[in-house]
C-alpha cells in the first residue's frame, strides 16, 4: 500500500503540473479548471488515497461499481469529514441506461452523459424520488452529451438537437443543466472535435447562463481541451495506471 500511495501522489502530482502548463499555454487561471481523477475499474484503496491527497471529487461509468465504492469511502472517512469541503461528490461519466436513473440518483452528484429525452425524463423521475427520500439534498446536475460525429453507437446529442434538449433538461424538476461533455472520435482531429464542442457551448450559454460546465480531454489530450474552454478534464490512466485492477 505504501508503494502504491507514493506512486499515485507522484502522478497526480504530475498530472497537476501538466495542467498548469496547459492552463498557462491557454492563458487561463487554472482554478477554473477541474481536475477529475477517474477511478472506475480500480480499487476504493486508490480512491481514498487520493482522497487523503487532497482529491473530492471523483468519476465513474458502471453503477454497481460507484454505488459500493461511494458507500465504501463514506464509511472510510466517515470520521475525518468536519465540514461540507470535506465531502466527496461522485461523477457519473459513463453511459446510463434508463432503469439505473434511480439507483444512479441515490450516488451521483453530477451525470456527464446524458443523451435523450427519455433519459432526461427517468433522471428527473429519479431525482425527484431521491429527494424525496432524502436521499440526496440537492438537484442532480446533468451535462448534455454531445455527439461530434453523428454516429448513434457512440451515443451524444447531434449538434443542432443540443439546443432542444437543454430546453428540456433545464425545465426539468429534479434536475439542474450544468453543461456539457464530449469525447472525440478515436479518428478525428481533436483539435478539430473541440473547437466545434467549445463552439456549441457558447451557443448554449446565450440561453443558459449558467451552465459554465464543459466536461472535456482526459489523459491524451487534455491540453488540447484546456485550450478550447475545458473546466473539467477527466484523468485515470495518467494516475491509476493503464491496467485494471479489480474494484472493491
Amino acid at each position: 500500500m505504501t508503494d502504491r500511495r507514493t506512486r499515485i501522489a507522484s502522478a497526480l502530482e504530475s498530472v497537476r503540473e501538466r495542467l498548469g502548463r496547459a492552463c498557462a499555454a491557454a492563458d487561463r487561471d487554472p482554478g477554473t479548471v477541474q481536475l477529475l481523477p477517474v477511478t472506475k475499474f480500480f480499487p476504493v484503496s486508490d480512491a481514498r488515497i487520493l482522497y487523503d491527497l487532497g482529491c473530492r471529487e471523483f468519476g465513474e461509468s458502471r453503477d454497481q461499481e460507484a454505488s459500493a465504492k461511494a458507500a465504501d469511502l463514506a464509511e472510510l472517512t466517515a470520521g475525518e469529514r468536519t465540514s461540507a469541503a470535506d465531502d466527496v461528490r461522485w461523477h457519473m461519466i459513463g453511459s446510463v441506461q434508463r432503469k439505473k436513473a434511480r439507483s444512479i440518483a441515490r450516488w451521483a452528484d453530477v451525470v456527464h452523459s446524458v443523451d435523450g429525452e427519455p433519459l432526461v425524463a427517468a433522471l428527473s423521475r429519479a431525482a425527484v424520488a431521491a429527494l424525496g427520500a432524502g436521499e440526496r439534498s440537492e438537484p442532480l446536475r446533468v451535462l448534455l452529451q454531445v455527439s461530434l460525429d453523428d454516429d448513434p453507437k457512440r451515443g451524444g446529442v447531434p449538434v443542432p438537437e443540443v439546443r432542444r434538449l437543454c430546453e428540456l433538461a433545464a425545465a426539468a424538476e429534479g434536475l439542474t443543466l450544468a453543461g456539457l461533455m464530449a469525447v472525440p472520435p478515436l479518428d478525428a482531429d481533436p483539435d478539430a472535435a473541440f473547437a466545434t464542442l467549445a463552439a456549441t457551448h457558447r451557443d448554449v450559454l446565450r440561453d443558459h447562463p449558467d451552465a459554465r460546465m464543459l466536461s472535456a480531454g482526459m489523459t491524451a489530450d487534455l491540453e488540447i481541451a484546456v485550450r478550447h474552454g475545458s473546466t473539467c478534464v477527466r484523468v485515470g490512466t495518467a494516475l491509476l495506471g493503464s491496467r485494471p485492477i479489480a474494484s472493491k
